[in-house]
């Protein structure tokens, strides 16, 4: 877990995954030079649970830089993300975890995601399975924060990649490097995770996240080498960063 500004709800996170049904794990937090109370929350937290490994930054690196310093304490066979405002459903790693080793030939398993907000659940994404070439086109084909991943495919492909071009995208790249090094990804069609998707939530979406994704699209197309004219796709970010706020909130939340 990387950690940012999540005093107010890291240790309802945290709760959710001492409440799981698989209990044999380890929590890696790293802190991201949070400008409230997150890291005196999981300091507090860690001094009381011994399986968590609490990390800090000494300024805001990003998602990536952070990720990959979690990933140089990973020693175990399965990686499980989760973000810092968000909840594990208590069956998420069990159900994840026997899905792998139930289908060896896949690298990494999530699952569709609640959304929900300061007014409660809104909608259920829905998971579509193995995913192939195409499904990248229209944007990520994975949830990131509730995937579980093989740590040595993570590792092979040299983990996130560190690019302020990347930034709020990082996990979109990391699904080309996998696929494009001929790992297997799968989306479950089960709800195992709540995201929280609320109003401070949708604010952080700033047109420079759009550049960044368009970005990862016209690269990530060239690297699992999809036709030359998907690339058109890559400008939709944005032109939908130019719809209004409303619109695209409407849109969101009824279109999942």
């Amino acid at each position: 877990m990387g950690i940012y500004n999540c005093a107010s709800t890291l240790v309802e996170a945290l709760d959710s995954l001492y409440a799981q049904t698989y209990q044999d794990f380890k929590i890696i937090l790293c802190e991201d030079g949070s400008s409230d109370d997150t890291y005196a929350v999981a300091e507090k937290y860690a001094q009381s649970h011994d399986n968590i490994i609490l990390l800090r930054n000494e300024s805001n690196m990003g998602l990536n830089y952070t990720l990959n310093r979690c990933l140089e304490h990973a020693d175990t066979e399965f990686i499980a993300r989760m973000d810092g405002d968000d909840i594990s459903l208590p069956e998420r790693f069990e159900r994840e975890i026997n899905f792998l080793d139930a289908h060896p030939e896949y690298a990494l398993v999530s699952c569709s995601m609640v959304h929900f907000d300061e007014n409660g659940d809104y909608i259920t994404d829905k998971g579509i399975g193995e995913i192939k070439k195409v499904d990248f086109i229209h944007g990520s084909p994975i949830n990131h924060a509730p995937c579980m991943i093989k740590t040595i495919a993570l590792k092979t492909v040299g983990g996130y990649t560190v690019d302020d071009k990347l930034l709020r995208v990082e996990d979109y790249h990391l699904w080309f490097k996998l696929f494009a090094a001929g790992y297997k990804l799968y989306m479950l069609n089960e709800p195992l995770y709540k995201m929280r998707d609320d109003k401070n939530a949708y604010k952080r979406r700033t047109f420079k996240n759009r550049l960044n994704e368009a970005y990862v699209r016209h690269i990530g197309y060239k690297m699992i080498h999809l036709p030359w004219y998907v690339q058109v796709f890559a400008l939709r970010p944005i032109l939908v960063h130019l719809i209004p706020d409303f619109v695209y909130k409407w849109y969101h939340q009824n279109n999942n």
